[in-house]
């Protein structure tokens, strides 16, 4: 499976295909602060073929080490109580969607 449509999936999975202006204003800076980490630790800069690779890498470590403690992606997020873990892949998801988008020039 190509990194673009893992994390595709992804989103998908976690109801990110929901519009983000949809989530409360908590949630949204949450998510917010999770990208701002996974970007520090990615350093994502890339061009977006390479920024999905990147993030969708990513996303699997997570996945791998919340499974290896018996974490489950719930069937439906609760997103006022969404665990570390949720909003982190909601995060990679953001910073995922973003990559696509062009630059806007100034």
């Amino acid at each position: 499976m190509s990194a673009r449509r893992f994390l595709d999936r992804l989103g998908g999975d976690i109801g990110m295909a929901i519009s983000f202006g949809a989530l409360p204003v908590g949630v949204l800076a949450a998510v917010d602060q999770h990208a701002a980490a996974v970007r520090d630790i990615l350093a994502v800069g890339a061009p977006a073929a390479a920024a999905a690779v990147l993030l969708a890498g990513y996303a699997k470590g997570v996945l791998d080490e919340a499974a290896a403690v018996g974490w489950r992606l719930p069937p439906v997020v609760e997103w006022p109580t969404a665990d570390w873990t949720t909003l982190r892949l909601a995060a990679v998801c953001a910073l995922a969607r973003n990559a696509d988008e062009p630059a806007m020039e100034a």
